[in-house]
């Protein structure tokens, strides 16, 4: 009976063992939840931009005022007939300084 403990008591500890510090332990099925956890986070982000370029590409093809709104700010193009003016900043300083 006594060697029926012992040999209990030391399957128990391999046990343990295996759970805690072995292959597929309980720490690292942690840090692989934290793993999951912060690649959803990006997966998410990413799905959220990913809608914001599926609405402006929508967008270009349906609206013709799209269009030519990034033709005129990133490309600087203008329409025929029209006339373009560039407002350019002073160089002299407008900042107020006191005495």
């Amino acid at each position: 009976m006594r060697l029926l403990k012992v040999f209990l008591l030391v399957l128990l500890v391999a046990l343990q063992y295996r759970l805690w510090f072995g292959k597929n332990s309980l720490p690292e099925y942690w840090h692989l939840q934290e793993d999951v956890a912060r690649q959803e986070q990006t997966n998410q982000k990413l799905r959220q931009r990913n809608q914001v370029l599926i609405a402006d590409i929508e967008d270009l093809r349906e609206g013709e005022v799209a269009l030519e709104e990034r033709a005129r700010n990133e490309l600087g193009l203008i329409k025929q007939d029209e006339t373009f003016f560039r407002l350019i900043p002073n160089k002299q300083s407008t900042t107020y300084e006191p005495e």
